[in-house]
């Protein structure tokens, strides 16, 4: 594509790309927004009878319902979920690779290498609402705590009337456990600060930990984009399957 004249505006989506450029971008978009509805329907659902309960008639726990903090809160009769999803909401549209997806998928901005945007120019992440993409960072030490939670139902996803065993189900609780940790743990945030941010690691305080520990965040980072989807994707059918089988219109299979 030829650079346009400075001062201008490129025409949208023009491009000398003869490849379908597009199918990643459309892939991309379809699935954010498939998932941010199903995501409020659910939110705005709960499970059971009791409109504010998420519990249900299994040792299964909906990682969109925990954990229950309308517990801690006298008279709320919302969903449990409103005060949850936030979180995770907050923590993926502010990730590094998240913006990269959803800009290009969402935004068009760009919607691809070499592809027209159509803007005038670059403004970056100086204003309102992208400058809150900043707090990508405080993000990730909220939502920490909701991945020991996931590893909590993880644990009880074994145990069935009090022995130990294994259900389907107990595959879903645990394919959506591994890959959030994976997708939080591989973060550029947390590579950053447990040692990207030092210029010397042995003059540094611990300096040869935080070095092994910043290269095994690093190996995981360069897989951070197949965290994010895998984690998206294992986060919404672990709720779908629970709810499912909660409501009886799936058999949770049986192991032993």
């Amino acid at each position: 594509m030829a650079y346009p004249v400075p001062g201008t505006r490129e025409p949208f989506l023009a491009t000398r790309r003869l490849d379908a450029w597009w199918l990643a971008p459309l892939a991309m978009g379809i699935s954010f927004i498939v998932f941010i509805i199903y995501a409020t329907w659910s939110a705005l659902h709960p499970m059971g009878d009791d409109p504010v309960t998420y519990h249900v008639q299994t040792n299964y726990v909906s990682p969109f319902f925990s954990p229950d903090l309308s517990k801690f809160i006298p008279g709320f009769t919302w969903s449990p979920a409103l005060l949850i999803l936030w979180i995770p909401a907050g923590f993926r549209l502010t990730c590094y690779y998240g913006r990269k997806a959803y800009y290009r998928s969402l935004t068009f901005s760009p919607s691809a290498c070499a592809v027209g945007k159509g803007q005038r120019e670059y403004k970056g992440e100086r204003a309102l609402p992208w400058i809150l993409n900043n707090l990508h960072r405080y993000f990730l030490y909220i939502i920490t705590a909701l991945v020991i939670f996931h590893w909590i139902h993880f644990f009880d996803a074994f145990r069935f009337d009090g022995h130990f065993g294994m259900r389907l189900g107990t595959l879903v609780v645990a394919a959506d456990t591994i890959f959030l940790t994976l997708y939080v743990t591989s973060c550029h945030s947390l590579r950053h600060l447990v040692g990207g941010k030092i210029d010397c690691y042995s003059c540094a305080a611990a300096g040869m930990a935080r070095h092994h520990a910043w290269k095994g965040v690093s190996i995981l980072n360069d897989k951070h984009n197949l965290y994010f989807w895998l984690s998206l994707f294992t986060v919404g059918f672990a709720d779908l399957y629970i709810r499912m089988i909660s409501s009886g219109c799936w058999q949770d299979v049986r192991f032993f």
